[in-house]
């Protein structure tokens, strides 16, 4: 159903967004200001006790700056009551006293058609159920109890049966004054390709209704036991009711039960389903015959932040993890991932319950994996990296699934992990006074003993020495950060995420930054609101401490001279020199680990020149390697030319000339 020009907007203006949300958390009331519209809570989202979900009354926006939830009445409302956006349309139109508006009478006839082959549908169940029941249908009981399906677990899943006969479904909608056009519409018959009488989809097979998230009917899975039958499994073709890649099998009930608080678990067909339900896991649904599409995995992140995908241990299914991987990797965003349970081989969750119970698959749910398990071992198992070459191609890899995610934050935390696995892939490993460079992967955790040359003398030297550079350089520049992030904090934002990774040098500066980037969102157009909102809950005594401090005046002085473009220039620089050093930081720290323990390789002394010189040309503010400006500047690249200029025009003013030092 479209809406009329205006009518959201209409609808987000009679809405109180607190109010909303007021229904759902508890108001913090030392942060909020209820006359401002400016309210805080502990997030609804995830599990937290201070209040970092903050809720904008006036703008009608909310955010979370823990799990980055964010968005408006409408959205709240989807994700807290599991609904869909008409849905949740409607809802908020009935509280702010709004008539929805009536469909178009071309919308209105295509509802009435779905009205009729929903009618149709619901028809189709009842004869199915029906059939299980007579003689024909003894077989097909016989297989169920064998799978464990009582009578009364068949009626709770409408479970039917297709009687073997050209026919039979045909006819008895014919009898109740069904039109053929419409049971074909339906998908229940179909007609010869050459021609000829309309004849029954579904022959000889058990039934599964598939339903969607309102209950309706939609289609059917057949399940034929037959075993020479073309196909052991015969879904219903698309219709103007069912869209395979947009439905889930059981969807419904799973809503409802991970609305509840449980885990949403994803099987791989209707029986696992059934049978994880009818253990207890309720909260669970299959795709229906083909691989999770791009909108089934929105729909689970609809239900569910974290779904569970239970696969079978077969070379199958783990290509199908794999898929899933890919296709997932550009989706994710905070809180916003997937887990993964691989079962063991062999089985699949119905053999798994049927041979253990519920506690073996409860106690796989509890160990499931996060999905940068599968993308590592995807890369490394049963593979040697004894050779650069491979592991540059295992490097070169990563890099490229880790391009495909969009979300800055996401990304940075998924290179670290993979960095720090890789790391201690190849670290060497000391055993008592000797050392073995950790250099080929085996199966079983056995590695390689080849020596390796120790760092020379001046390596170790000239690589220490970087990291006894003045902490005063690196105060002054936090301190430029600040000080222009509090008057230009659409600036803060462009680098939220590298702020937010960077450990800044004194407890006053750390508590800055943090009620910085807790309000630069809020605030990115109204700076003098911002320093405002800071000053009011920054304990006096730190910021007096912190302004009191003649680098932070220095940095004052020169925010009040420098023009825009210089002011954002300098906030650039002073941020990519911080990085810089914030990263060659931690390798000297891994290496200095290295040399203390006498745990070297025949790349250490290469690191330790690498990082000496990278230390060195962060410290003279050198910018040949414009590739780091460009990353730490969030896209305000700049010539050659223009970066010594910016260098050298910030220099003047806070480093080298003696008149800014008074």
């Amino acid at each position: 159903m479209s809406l009329p020009h205006g009518f959201l907007d209409e609808l987000r203006t009679r809405t109180s967004l607190s109010q909303v949300v007021g229904r759902k958390v508890m108001w913090d009331p030392r942060k909020s200001n209820q006359g401002k519209g400016d309210m805080w809570a502990p997030c609804p989202f995830h599990q937290e006790k201070s209040a970092s979900f903050h809720v904008d009354d006036q703008k009608g926006f909310y955010y979370c700056f823990g799990c980055h939830a964010k968005g408006d009445a409408i959205s709240f409302v989807q994700e807290t009551e599991n609904v869909g956006f008409m849905e949740s349309v409607e809802i908020l139109a009935r509280e702010a006293g709004m008539t929805m508006p009536q469909r178009d009478p071309r919308a209105q006839e295509k509802a009435d058609r779905r009205t009729l082959l929903a009618a149709v549908m619901e028809q189709a169940v009842q004869f199915f159920r029906l059939q299980l029941r007579t003689n024909q249908g003894a077989e097909s009981r016989k297989y169920l109890e064998k799978r464990g399906l009582s009578e009364a677990a068949q009626d709770r899943w409408e479970i039917g049966y297709a009687p073997d006969v050209r026919q039979a479904m045909l006819q008895h909608l014919r009898d109740k004054g069904v039109d053929d056009q419409l049971i074909i519409d339906a998908g229940l018959c179909a007609r010869p390709d050459g021609g000829g009488a309309p004849y029954d989809r579904f022959r000889g097979r058990i039934i599964f209704p598939i339903r969607d998230h309102r209950g309706h009917a939609i289609a059917f899975g057949g399940r034929s036991l037959d075993p020479n039958a073309r196909a052991k499994y015969l879904n219903s073709p698309e219709t103007v009711l069912f869209d395979k890649g947009r439905s889930l099998f059981n969807v419904r009930a799973a809503r409802e039960a991970a609305g509840k608080g449980q885990p949403l678990l994803v099987a791989e067909g209707y029986m696992d389903v059934i049978a994880l339900a009818e253990a207890g896991f309720t909260a669970c649904v299959a795709p229906l015959g083909t691989a999770i599409t791009e909108n089934q995995l929105q729909m689970l992140w609809r239900i569910s932040p974290e779904p569970i995908i239970t696969l079978d241990g077969d070379t199958a299914g783990q290509r199908a993890a794999m898929r899933l991987v890919d296709l997932a990797l550009p989706l994710l965003e905070a809180g916003k991932s997937l887990r993964f349970v691989i079962m063991p081989e062999g089985q699949d969750p119905d053999d798994l319950l049927k041979a253990k119970g519920a506690a073996a698959m409860q106690q796989l749910i509890d160990n499931a994996q996060p999905m940068v398990e599968l993308l590592w071992q995807r890369e490394i198992e049963g593979k040697v990296f004894d050779s650069p070459e491979r592991k540059a191609a295992l490097d070169k890899a990563f890099a490229d699934a880790v391009a495909k995610i969009q979300d800055e934050n996401l990304k940075f935390h998924y290179s670290q992990e993979l960095r720090d696995r890789r790391f201690q892939l190849f670290r060497p490993q000391r055993k008592q006074n000797d050392w073995k460079p950790n250099n080929v992967f085996r199966p079983g955790g056995k590695f390689g003993n080849n020596i390796a040359p120790r760092p020379s003398k001046s390596a170790k030297d000239s690589f220490l020495a970087t990291k006894n550079a003045s902490p005063i350089t690196r105060s002054m520049r936090e301190a430029m950060l600040l000080v222009v992030g509090l008057k230009r904090p659409e600036l803060v934002l462009a680098a939220l995420s590298q702020l937010e990774r960077m450990q800044f040098s004194s407890d006053a500066h750390e508590v800055l930054k943090n009620s910085l980037l807790h309000h630069a969102q809020d605030y990115a157009d109204r700076p003098d609101d911002l320093m405002e909102r800071v000053e009011s809950e920054i304990d006096p005594m730190i910021l007096e401490q912190a302004g009191s401090h003649t680098h932070v005046n220095l940095a004052r002085r020169i925010l009040e001279k420098s023009t825009s473009f210089d002011l954002r220039d300098a906030f650039g620089m002073e941020l990519a020199k911080l990085a810089a050093k914030e990263g060659q930081g931690l390798e000297v720290e891994e290496a200095e680990e290295d040399i203390t323990a006498d745990i070297v390789d025949e790349g250490l002394t290469w690191r330790l020149a690498q990082a000496s010189e990278a230390m060195n040309r962060a410290q003279r503010g050198e910018t040949e390697d414009k590739a780091e400006y460009h990353t730490a500047n969030n896209g305000m690249a700049l010539s050659r030319d223009e970066l010594k200029h910016r260098d050298k025009l910030f220099a003047n003013i806070v480093f080298e000339n003696p008149k800014n030092r008074r």
